[in-house]
Formats: C-alpha cells, structure tokens, sequence
C-alpha cells in the first residue's frame, strides 16, 4: 500500500471503526482537535499503561506526579514560554494558506530521504543477497550526495533560527524552489514569529480577572513541585518524576490527523541528576526510551535519531526518536539535557530555593534535567499506522488487519459462540464473565463466524475463542490467532493462560 493511501486509510479505518473521529461533527468540527471512541480510548488507556509500567512501576527511583493544568502565569514567564515559545510561520500569497516555515524545509529533506531510500531499493533489488546496505550509504555518490545536502540544509536552518535570522528562513525556502503543497505556488510572504499559548482567565468578573494560560507542557508541573517530591518522598539524587496530561497549543498549522493537534496528551519524565553526569544520564535514556519503542515490535529499522541542530535556550543537549509515519520520518519522542535551567529559574524568579543537599558532596546546588518527553496522540498514530494492513489470502480473498500490538489492543479476545441455539451462547458468556476480571473481553454472535473473524481482525483483537458442539462433549475451545489465523483446540483453562500470557505486560517489557 503506498504512504498516501495508507494515510487515507488510516483515517478512514480510525472512525470507521470506533478508534477516532472528528470533535463536535454534527457542528462540522472544529480543526485539529479529535475525539477517541470507544476503541481509541482503550487503546490510548493501553498505550499510556505501558509507558508508566515502563518509567515509573519498574524504575525504584521514579514516581508520579499530576499537576493541575492552570498554574499561575508567572510560572510561564520563568520557563521562557512567554517570550520565546514562537513558531517561525509563512503565508502563501496565492493560495493564502499558512504554513510552518521550519516545516516545509524539513520536509523538503524528508523527501531527499525519499530519494536516498529509493536508491537503496533498487541496489538490493540488483544485488539480492550480497546487498551490503550500510556499505552502500556510504559509497553511492547519488545517497551521499542527497545525505549531506539534507544535512547542510538542516544545519543552516537551524542556525538562522537559534540566531532569529527569519529573513534567511524565508531565503533558504525560495533557494530551495519550495512551493505550496496545496497551490504550487512560491510566492511567499516574509517569515513572522506567532506564540503558540491559548490565554484564558482566572475570576468572576472581567474587571478583576486574572490573565493565564492552559499549558504548552506538563514540564512546568513537575519542575514546581521538585522540592515537594523530593522532601515527602525522601529522594535521593538522581531520582524521576513523571507525569501525563492534557497540553494545549495553538497550533495555526496544525495537520496531519492527531500527529498535530491544538489539544494533545504528553508523557514526559525529568530525571534530577547531579551537575556534570549530564553526558553519562544523556547516553543512558537514549538507549532506555530506544529499547522502550522496540519492545513494541513496530520494527527496528521504522526509528532513528535525530539531533538537534538548533538546541532550545534550555538545553545543552538534545535529539528526537522519530519514527516512520506514513508521511514520513517524523518526531515521536524528545530526549533532552536542560541543564539547571528550569529550576535556576523558577528559584531566581519566585524567591524560593529550589537545590538539593548532597550528603556525598557535602553540598546545596540546583540539580540538573534530563527529560524524556514522548506525545501520546503520535504514539497512538506510530502503533495505529504501522498495524494497519491489507493482506492477500491464499485464496486470492484479501482481508484487512490491525496487527496491534497485544499488550495494547483494545479488546484482548472475543467470544463467539458458533450459533445461537443448543446452549452455546450461554458457555460463551460464563466464559466472557471469567475473563473478563483479568482482561477486555468482547461477546460476538452476529452473522457467520468467518465475517466475525473479520471483524475482530480490523478491530484489532488479538484471539477470538470459537465455543461450537465439541465444547459440550469435552470442553474445549478454538483458539484462533488474529497474525497467522492459525486455530488450535485447547481446554478453557489453557486457552485462558496462552491469552494472558501472550498480553501480560511483563511478557513485553522484560525485554527491556
């Protein structure tokens, strides 16, 4: 299936069946902002389950924080949010749409990777076995060429935006030949800073109402409640506070289904470290969050990294886990080294000390971050996208399956009595009342079992157990597998343990 017809598939197949649709539809919608339904949020539940088993109920010296989502608007003022959380943004003149100017430059390289990709195709067509990938990255003069080109552009983008050169922007974008991805068009306006805030306000009047604003990010929560964890939870560095939730942002070219929304869901984590083992803790969840997304078995070669050419005024380090959307290589999750920036900070502008005692270095200082920061929405699209498939049987008939992974998928097993009649449907649902204290089970009886099967195929459940006439001689059942539809005839008891165990979270995460 090609990347574009994927994504309308994606789309499609999303509210289709229940995962995704658009806010308030019956009023036309409201642009980039989304509901879940019935699948997505167990989906989306599932998937911010994994992450906090993962960070904080495995790590002895992580824990939890939820923090509200007004905060008082100093707060902003102390982050950098107020003056610099700015997106540099360009205006068509023709087609009159508006667009991040960042963006159409990175997609431009995006489509340079295209290039390089397509060059790596047909080598390992024309060499078959003896193809050495990496050798050939390395050595073709087309690959590298386009490689180094998408890293000069890059490096000069994220120059002139670290020195707020906007009018180079607009020059590298018309050097480029970068036209209006709706009109064609390169007639372009000059590149203008927007901040990305939503304001609102605190009181019962107008006249006495305060000024704030929802939040960019959870990041600010955690860093005002430092002191407040680490005293009632007597911790010692390096220690973790994570925490998910809602972040809001204006986004004026928000795109791409729930990749880039105006409301979203953050999962992000900030490890208080000693100042000077930034590089080592850097190092460490580079590889942790690395192996975290392949324990979901999406495909290695589907991440990679990338580092940041222009690094935010907070940081001294930083790179993205980006993954393969549909549309390309695009930011799942960010890893970055703030230095002692945030609470410096927020001590220098509230009045109150924000530093850590060491008893080994005998020593009060602001300890430094190390933040993990990942977007549930994007994750949501990472593992909806990739599982989405068509598949050609061996009898020519095609079928179409979310290949989730099990520990995530909405609904772990479907019951399916094979008719409705001869006391079946009653053994399927005292099988249903069992299971259903251990994991999310659904009851099906509708239409032929074989359209039933296809049903809970594209909705992604992972085992259907068939309860026919055998069950009242012996009681055994048929176990079927959503991946190969393979069917194996096993006691109730056994096909209850192979479905947990196949989904259990420690099945997955051991790994790692």
């Amino acid at each position: 299936m090609a990347d574009q017809d994927l994504f309308k598939k994606v789309l499609s197949h999303a509210k289709e069946y229940g995962f995704v649709f658009p806010s308030s539809e019956i009023y036309d919608g409201l642009s980039a902002v989304y509901d879940y339904g019935q699948q997505g949020v167990a989906l989306k539940k599932n998937l911010r389950e994994y992450w906090w088993k993962a960070m904080v109920q495995l790590n002895e010296n992580i824990v939890g924080l939820d923090a509200a989502i007004l905060m008082h608007p100093t707060t902003w003022k102390a982050s950098g949010h107020v003056d610099a959380f700015n997106d540099p943004l360009i205006d068509n003149k023709d087609s009159k749409k508006r667009y991040r100017a960042d963006v159409l430059v990175e997609d431009y390289v995006g489509k340079l990777d295209t290039k390089i990709e397509k060059e790596v195709k047909k080598a390992a067509k024309r060499f078959g076995d003896a193809f050495d990938k990496a050798q050939f990255l390395n050595t073709n003069p087309r690959g590298v060429g386009y490689k180094e080109k998408g890293a000069a552009i890059l490096k000069r983008l994220g120059k002139s935006l670290e020195n707020e050169d906007l009018a180079d922007v607009k020059s590298l974008i018309e050097e480029l030949e970068i036209a209006c991805p709706l009109s064609g068009s390169k007639n372009w306006t000059e590149v203008k800073q927007f901040n990305l805030m939503f304001g609102t306000k605190l009181g019962a009047s107008a006249e006495s109402a305060t000024e704030l604003y929802l939040r960019p990010e959870t990041a600010q929560g955690i860093f005002v409640n430092f002191l407040n964890v680490q005293k009632t939870g007597r911790m010692k560095l390096p220690f973790g506070i994570a925490q998910t939730g809602k972040a809001f942002r204006n986004e004026i070219v928000a795109r791409q289904f729930i990749f880039r929304m105006r409301e979203f869901e953050q999962m992000e984590m900030q490890f208080f470290i000693p100042p000077g083992t930034q590089k080592e803790w850097y190092a460490h969840w580079k590889e942790t969050r690395l192996k975290w997304h392949h324990s979901l078995g999406l495909g290695a070669e589907n991440y990679r990294f990338h580092d940041h050419e222009k690094l935010a005024h907070y940081a001294d380090a930083a790179c993205d886990i980006e993954f393969r959307f549909p549309f390309g290589f695009k930011e799942l999750e960010g890893i970055h080294s703030r230095t002692d920036f945030d609470l410096s900070s927020h001590e220098e502008f509230s009045g109150k000390k924000l530093q850590y005692f060491d008893p080994e270095r005998q020593e009060n200082y602001v300890p430094y971050v190390l933040e993990t920061s990942i977007g549930l929405d994007r994750l949501f699209l990472a593992v909806f996208s990739n599982a989405l498939q068509e598949e050609t049987l061996e009898d020519g008939s095609s079928r179409t399956v979310l290949r989730l992974p099990a520990v995530v998928a909405p609904t772990k097993v479907a019951v399916l009595p094979l008719v409705k009649k001869d006391g079946l449907p009653a053994i399927a649902k005292d099988i249903v009342n069992d299971l259903k204290w251990d994991m999310a089970v659904a009851y099906d009886e509708k239409d032929a079992v074989g359209r039933r099967y296809r049903r809970q195929d594209a909705l992604g459940t992972p085992f259907c157990i068939t309860v026919d006439h055998q069950t009242l001689e012996d009681q055994t059942v048929t176990l079927r597998h959503r991946d190969t539809m393979a069917q194996e005839r096993l006691s109730i008891a056994e096909a209850k343990a192979k479905i947990s165990e196949a989904t259990a979270f420690q099945t997955w995460l051991k790994g790692i």
